[in-house]
């Protein structure tokens, strides 16, 4: 977690092996993965502590295939007390360069814990 502030939430993982497609690329799934937390905790600081969001959906549009490291930020687009509406976006960063490879849109479901 990079940072976490009211309605945002950034976090940064390093691409390597373990987590490459086939042509050495980061795997969708991680990259749907990154966004789906960024998002989700990005909703969570919109609640009380004894609540939780669990992801009713997500829809994901790549942009760009990476290599890198990738950082996504999460931001909730429109808080609620059934549906929270969030969005994601995923960047990643080469030799110093930014690029933005994914967008994310979706909906947290509030939960009691």
């Amino acid at each position: 977690m990079e940072t976490l502030a009211l309605g945002h939430a950034q976090i940064s993982v390093t691409i390597d092996e373990r987590v490459q497609q086939q042509q050495g690329f980061a795997h969708g799934g991680l990259i749907f993965s990154l966004a789906d937390s960024a998002a989700g905790y990005a909703a969570l600081t919109m609640l009380p502590l004894d609540m939780e969001v669990m992801t009713a959906e997500l829809k994901i549009n790549y942009l760009a295939t990476t290599k890198g490291t990738l950082t996504a930020t999460g931001r909730v687009l429109k808080p609620g007390k059934r549906l929270i509406v969030v969005a994601a976006d995923v960047w990643a960063e080469l030799d110093g360069t930014c690029k933005h490879i994914a967008a994310v849109q979706g909906t947290m479901v509030p939960v009691k814990t």
